[in-house]
């Protein structure tokens, strides 16, 4: 089976094919550092359609560069479905794409709470018609929840690219 990212850039490329219209990515990634931009980057090519990525490690960098909103961070925490769903809006606008993935967690081994345990991590995805999240607890150590969110959010990506075809198609 083909590498999650390659799948991606070929999904991108059909899409390319058959509507004559660029897509464009970006990632804003929290815990997972640039590995999902790291394993995008990674296809030949890729610099067609991936336009950058903003490592957003703080929560003052998540307010003030993406525009998550303070009372979010307050009400619902820097981990949470509303801050990764603001990191992707703000990063898609930043980044002027038509997708962006983002990813805020805990990967530990510290930092966790009886609420949100070691291994949480939200992804968000802002595309123009649709913003999507997903919840998913991972239960490696530090490297491995990072790698696994990041797989998580390339998983994201990918299943959201057939959507683009039926919507702008």
């Amino acid at each position: 089976m083909a590498e999650l990212e390659v799948e991606i850039a070929r999904l991108i490329r059909e899409y390319q094919a058959k509507t004559g219209k660029s897509l464009t990515v970006g990632t804003v990634e929290s815990a997972t550092g640039g590995k999902i931009a790291d394993r995008i980057t990674n296809v030949l090519g890729s610099s067609d359609y991936f336009k950058g990525s903003i490592v957003a490690y703080s929560t003052e960098v998540k307010i003030a560069l993406l525009g998550v909103k303070k009372a979010t961070i307050e009400n619902y925490g820097a981990v949470s479905e509303q801050t990764a769903l603001e990191m992707a809006q703000g990063g898609r606008k930043l980044l002027d794409v038509d997708i962006c993935v983002a990813d805020t967690g805990i990967a530990g081994p510290s930092g966790a709470t009886p609420e949100k345990p070691v291994g949480l991590f939200y992804l968000g995805l802002a595309a123009k018609d649709e913003n999507v999240s997903q919840k998913h607890v991972f239960q490696g150590n530090r490297e491995e929840n990072k790698r696994d969110a990041a797989e998580a959010a390339l998983n994201m990506l990918k299943q959201y690219l057939p959507q683009c075809f039926k919507a702008r198609g």
